[in-house]
């Protein structure tokens, strides 16, 4: 008897834990900017229409995924289809979200998105005020993180206080919740860039079109990848990324991403 309950455990334990470890070794990071139609101005490729927008989180509600933040980083490997949503610069049209994840949620399905706000053009007209940043951090749908104070190129500055801890406290205040992700203006960082970071915060992302698969590596929570949702892209293609069946390349000159299966 204790053979047989001892081979069932063992054939248990080959079933279930790989498919838990592939849903955590291959998690997509998504990097939008406005969520609204293009009208012509501004870049077409970061834009995604609220229409769009809304089928690709439906596609995530009825598939089983689950939406996430980086003060829920530690379960990444605890839950079903980790996927995280970023959405860069705090555009006003942000709102639009808001607006799809209030329609969407339920008992059920709980989305969640990272906002990474410029803190100098918080309030600007195209932009997010501290309002509404609070409004969208109390819902508890919404983590308002750093995208900098002035949207620089790291690499080329030396006030990093500014625009790291200075970006940070004023979000910080307004919100009343910590700060502890960065995304990098331009997806540029370099090992200053990152050394300066780690005085600041515990996650920064980049724009590496690949999906995050944790090796261990050193400052890995410093070099997070994400993948560029278009205004172009087709849920079919959407489909492909988030379920880590497409091969991701990018050319960041032409913003061109190739779908393959």
């Amino acid at each position: 008897m204790r053979k047989i309950t001892l081979f069932f455990l063992c054939l248990f334990m080959c079933v279930q834990l790989p498919g838990r470890t592939n849903a955590a070794e291959k998690i997509p990071i998504l990097i939008y900017h406005s969520i609204d139609e293009f009208t012509g101005h501004g870049v077409k490729d970061l834009f995604v229409s609220p229409e769009n927008f809304e089928k690709q989180m439906i596609y995530l509600r009825d598939h089983g995924f689950s939406l996430l933040t980086f003060e829920q980083w530690g379960d990444r490997n605890k839950v079903k289809k980790p996927i995280f949503i970023t959405i860069d610069d705090g555009y006003k049209n942000n709102l639009n979200v808001d607006k799809i994840f209030q329609k969407l949620k339920s008992d059920l399905f709980q989305p969640k998105a990272t906002i990474f706000a410029i803190s100098d053009y918080i309030g600007w007209v195209d932009r997010l005020s501290s309002s509404d940043l609070k409004k969208m951090s109390d819902s508890g749908m919404f983590s308002i993180q750093s995208h900098t104070a002035t949207h620089p190129d790291l690499r080329k500055i030396e006030n990093y206080k500014h625009e790291l801890k200075d970006s940070k406290d004023k979000i910080q205040t307004i919100t009343g919740k910590p700060v502890i992700a960065l995304s990098y203006p331009y997806g540029n960082y370099n090992d200053k860039v990152i050394e300066e970071t780690k005085k600041y915060y515990t996650y920064a992302v980049a724009t590496e079109p690949k999906y995050y698969t944790e090796k261990g590596t050193k400052n890995e929570n410093y070099r997070l990848p994400r993948i560029y949702i278009k205004y172009a892209t087709t849920m079919d293609e959407f489909a492909k990324l988030v379920e880590g069946q497409a091969k991701v390349i990018v050319n960041f000159r032409e913003t061109e991403t190739i779908f393959e299966n």
